[in-house]
């Protein structure tokens, strides 16, 4: 009896070592990482260089004001910087005394050549004058209208000459004081039209070979509430500037930006020089290590890793090149918990 017990349990002890040998066995099922995903899309990209500068007259337009007579300036109304508008007045010169007594003389003149005219005419009514004198009557008052003529268009018609802007714009240059004598034709003040503002800015002298003229720019003011413009690259210099150790760039302000902008204004602009198509993923999605930068898509339940160049870092969605399935979703967060392979299940978001 005792024989038999003792085999009985033996058997089921042995039974009990195979089960729990069999559950020991039995592997757990391998965790799973909770993701978020993304479909990723083909999308136009743009490279852009930053750059900073102002708004300023652009030189080729600017107008250098002169007067045709000599004077001494008398009143100053602007200074350098200063925004104009057409028709104000700029400064006042004193007319040249030998001019302004060169207009009298021709008043005079003419005067005197109306009345030769008149007594020329009623002795040739009498026949007391010829037809020869009646002609050189007439040519002397004609003459003596256009010698008139001259002399006003030499501004001395006027004791006082007063300089006015012939359009808005900005005074970019002053070149006499209060008091100055003057001679006749020389420059007094260069004037820039507002709608021929400009951006100059500058670039790194290493960014300057990627530029080209007539590349696009996109130009935001600093200050104020302007909405952002398009231009162009006008002009691209070859030389570093000795004071801001950058190389100028010239770009031409679009006018409606331009009739809202002073001289001087600060403006950032964007200059963009080359377009190409990228996958467009979100930054969270792209990680790196060692090997460089990755990423993965969800494959059946799975992360894969797929290796990608990040062409375009800027922004919350980032342009990258490599061997992605368009059909397959980018795993955004979550990622980092990832590897090649490894099991994920997709959670709503």
């Amino acid at each position: 009896m005792n024989v038999q017990l003792t085999r009985t349990a033996a058997a089921l002890l042995a039974l009990g070592l195979l089960v729990a040998c069999g559950k020991k066995a039995a592997a757990p099922p391998p965790p799973t990482v909770a993701v978020t995903t993304a479909k990723p899309q083909q999308r136009s990209f743009t490279d852009s260089i930053e750059a900073y500068g102002v708004a300023q007259g652009d030189p080729r337009h600017a107008r250098s004001v002169s007067l045709a007579q000599a004077g001494q300036v008398v009143a100053v109304s602007v200074v350098v910087g200063q925004s104009v508008h057409t028709g104000e007045p700029l400064m006042k010169l004193a007319t040249d005394p030998l001019a302004r007594t060169a207009f009298l003389q021709a008043q005079n003149a003419l005067k005197l050549a109306r009345s030769e005219l008149d007594r020329v005419t009623r002795l040739a009514a009498q026949h007391l004058a010829t037809q020869s004198q009646l002609a050189t009557a007439r040519k002397a008052l004609a003459d003596a209208e256009t010698a008139l003529a001259a002399q006003r268009e030499l501004g001395g018609a006027a004791a006082i000459q007063t300089v006015t802007a012939s359009a808005d714009g900005v005074v970019t240059a002053v070149q006499v004081a209060l008091g100055d004598r003057v001679p006749a034709n020389a420059p007094l003040l260069t004037f820039a039209p507002t709608s021929a503002l400009i951006a100059q800015l500058g670039v790194q002298p290493d960014q300057a070979a990627q530029l080209k003229s007539g590349m696009p720019v996109t130009l935001r003011a600093v200050y104020g509430k302007l909405d952002p413009a398009e231009g162009r690259v006008s002009m691209l210099g070859r030389a570093v500037d000795p004071q801001s150790h950058l190389v100028p760039v010239q770009v031409s302000l679009p006018s409606v930006m331009a009739a809202q902008m002073v001289a001087g204004a600060a403006i950032d602009a964007q200059i963009h020089t080359a377009s190409y198509t990228a996958w467009a993923v979100p930054r969270a999605s792209v990680l790196s290590d060692e090997q460089g930068h990755y990423l993965f898509q969800l494959d059946h339940g799975n992360a894969h890793r797929v290796d990608v160049k990040v062409r375009s870092p800027a922004g919350d969605t980032i342009g990258v090149d490599g061997p992605i399935n368009a059909s397959l979703p980018v795993i955004v967060m979550g990622a980092y918990e990832l590897s090649d392979g490894m099991p994920v299940r997709e959670q709503a978001q």
